[in-house]
């Protein structure tokens, strides 16, 4: 089944638009030394919630994090530790790498079972440029509750107060992410966001606002997805959105990726 917002695309618009070549590599990770490069990736540790009542508490453990077979592996695991019942890693690129537009591809296998939450998404370098969250933007490239295996989101987060706009979409009937790797894309350029599985569009933005639409201080232009934002990948264990594990969650459970590349187009 494909999710309802395909049939709202022209076919023109279908698949991947425009060429490779239209495209710069400029940043790629391909997870092909035997550790976490930290010259790329910083390790959150912490167990706070995050905003969210998320269960797990963030490590810089090789149980958590490591590079396995040439991919990332992030391992969700039901342990025990600091207070908490739940051990999962995110890592970011924050003060290392980020990028305002481009073409973002991730292959990626993930997991699944009821409280399992795997994203990988965006958060701007200056939080407060547009006076803090949500105001300052969030850009979720794709996401995905355990419960739904065969499904994955993609949204924006902005305004004030909150607003969160996206679509998302669905395997074939029995076909679930966590069966096989899949390529997660996302162009974003001024004026317009486009999420793609597998080459397969599925999902087009090309309105937002930064502050509340009656605002004197509504920021002209394409505010708040105007400045550098940095990667995140994580892997939650609960929340207020995917609910909690229960006993017929399977622990552990993976998020693996093969690589990411970040694009620029060709001026």
């Amino acid at each position: 089944m494909e999710s309802k917002n395909q049939d709202k695309l022209s076919k023109e618009m279908m698949t991947l638009s425009n060429s490779e070549a239209d495209w710069k590599l400029v940043w790629e990770e391909n997870f092909n030394l035997s550790e976490i490069d930290e010259n790329k990736w910083n390790f959150v540790e912490a167990g706070t919630g995050f905003g969210n009542e998320e269960s797990q508490y963030y490590t810089r453990r090789k149980e958590n994090a490591r590079i396995e077979n040439g991919m990332l592996v992030i391992e969700a695991r039901n342990e025990e530790y600091k207070g908490l019942d739940y051990t999962s890693a995110k890592l970011t690129t924050r003060g290392k790498a980020a990028w305002t537009y481009g073409r973002f591809s991730i292959r990626a296998k993930l997991p699944e079972g009821q409280g399992i939450w795997p994203a990988i998404w965006m958060m701007p370098e200056d939080m407060e440029k547009y006076t803090g969250w949500p105001a300052c933007g969030e850009i979720d490239i794709m996401e995905s509750i355990g419960h739904q295996p065969g499904t994955v989101y993609g949204t924006l987060h902005y305004g004030m107060p909150h607003t969160y706009t996206g679509e998302n979409y669905t395997l074939p009937e029995g076909k679930k992410f966590s069966d096989d790797f899949h390529v997660f894309t996302l162009d974003w350029e001024p004026g317009e966001f486009r999420w793609y599985v597998d080459d397969l569009l599925y999902a087009r933005q090309t309105e937002w606002f930064s502050k509340a639409p009656e605002s004197e201080e509504q920021q002209a232009g394409f505010a708040p997805f105007d400045h550098e934002f940095y990667l995140q990948l994580n892997l939650a264990v609960g929340g207020k959105w995917p609910g909690y594990p229960d006993k017929t969650t399977q622990f552990p459970q993976r998020m693996t990726v093969d690589y990411i590349k970040v694009y620029k187009r060709e001026e």
